[in-house]
């Protein structure tokens, strides 16, 4: 098996290269690999994250390590560009790197050079060579708000080499009590159910956000919908509320900016009455005119929940939905695509009438059409998805507490 896996990441590496002459996102990808140099540390702290999502998911306990051991360097590395590019020059990280790719050669390499104490992996990012490198050399290796399911290949007839390479973690910290189920019944139990980082992440965010003056003015005494992380499917869902719903503003915040992706959302949308974020009027009153906004940029999401009513967040007519627990935590009723099941804060909203799924434009317009006109309703949606939010917080400091009970640096 070790010898596919071999094959697997060697037929990867190449996809992405041939795609890499035609795909600016797989350019990236090699590129910046290529060109990297790694520093040689004495020690660290390594943190490694598949993208941004997963960085703010364990950005919490990024933060708390650093803060208590501000003498050891921090070590942070992206498998994707999306992640690399928007944080390579975050002030949490003394470097930050592209994981190279999962060779013997290199994780000796890389391992070698950052020399970590400790490595925290979050979620779903499982490298064998890396991690049977962390292994040999006894360094411990923490996976964080890590979920599981029955369907995979760990618990599967097929899945012993998968299932070997979980042995090689140090301790699972899970989100919850089936995931730690699981892994006991496959002998493992080195496991915590912390629940999710991302809980006290979001719910920090909501906290101490900071406000946005171009999207107030936008915003005026208006009700707003804020469509987060969309693709083109979930933007055609959308765009016919604009004109039922004239009196409401409309943000909408695509998961890929493109010149491309940008355009072919604009002439979706009605021109007159819509404004690309990098075009924003000076004068206040024409920017209140219009009744869209279009955010054109990377970084602003988490910030425009303040100014919501209602939220859509997009995804969920593909690979599965994007952040939902970012919009609950301003108490924002959350709207998604039917591809939610592997996300249990969604299941979790959808049960506690907060979250709600919605399989086209019809049944999109119906949920808006009963949020917007019963009060009731809505309120209560939105306190359920704001208390759900709250009420889950506290992953960081289990994982916190239980590294230092474990851990000198």
């Amino acid at each position: 098996m070790l010898i596919l896996y071999r094959i697997s990441i060697k037929a990867y590496y190449f996809g992405i290269w041939l795609a890499s002459f035609f795909n600016p996102k797989a350019r990236l990808w090699i590129e910046g690999r290529r060109k990297q140099k790694l520093v040689t540390l004495n020690e660290s702290i390594w943190f490694h994250f598949a993208s941004l999502g997963e960085f703010e998911q364990g950005r919490p306990v990024l933060e708390k390590l650093k803060a208590e051991n501000p003498a050891v360097k921090t070590v942070v590395t992206f498998f994707s560009p999306s992640g690399y590019e928007i944080r390579k020059n975050t002030p949490l990280a003394d470097y930050v790197y592209y994981l190279p790719l999962d060779t013997r050669r290199n994780a000796k390499l890389f391992i070698s050079t950052i020399k970590p104490k400790i490595a925290i992996f979050t979620k779903y990012e499982y490298w064998y060579f890396y991690m049977d490198e962390l292994y040999q050399r006894e360094i411990p290796l923490y996976l964080i708000s890590a979920i599981y399911r029955p369907q995979q290949i760990f618990f599967r007839s097929y899945g012993g080499f998968y299932r070997n390479m979980l042995l090689l973690t140090q301790h699972f910290f899970v989100q919850d009590e089936v995931s730690k189920k699981l892994l006991a019944d496959i002998n493992i139990d080195e496991a915590t159910v912390s629940g999710d980082t991302r809980f006290d992440r979001v719910w920090e965010n909501a906290q101490t956000v900071k406000p946005l003056e171009t999207i107030a003015a936008f915003k005026g005494e208006s009700k707003v919908f804020i469509a987060g992380s969309t693709w083109p499917t979930d933007e055609d869902l959308i765009t016919n509320l604009i004109l039922i719903y004239p009196k409401w503003k409309f943000i909408i915040a695509p998961h890929e900016i493109s010149k491309e992706k940008i355009s072919n959302l604009l002439e979706k949308l009605p021109a007159e009455k819509t404004v690309r974020y990098s075009e924003i009027p000076t004068d206040s009153n024409l920017l209140h005119q219009k009744q869209v906004l279009v955010i054109d940029n990377i970084g602003l999401l988490s910030r425009l929940y303040q100014y919501g009513t209602i939220a859509y967040i997009g995804g969920g007519f593909g690979a599965g939905i994007h952040n939902t627990l970012e919009a609950a935590a301003f108490g924002l009723p959350v709207i998604f695509g039917p591809i939610y099941q592997k996300f249990k804060e969604a299941q979790d909203l959808i049960t506690l009438n907060a979250g709600f799924s919605i399989v086209n434009e019809a049944s999109l317009e119906n949920i808006v059409y009963q949020l917007i006109n019963d009060d009731n309703f809505y309120f209560r949606a939105s306190a359920n998805a704001k208390n759900y939010t709250q009420q889950n917080t506290g992953a960081t400091n289990k994982i916190i507490n239980y590294i230092r009970s474990h851990q000198t640096f």
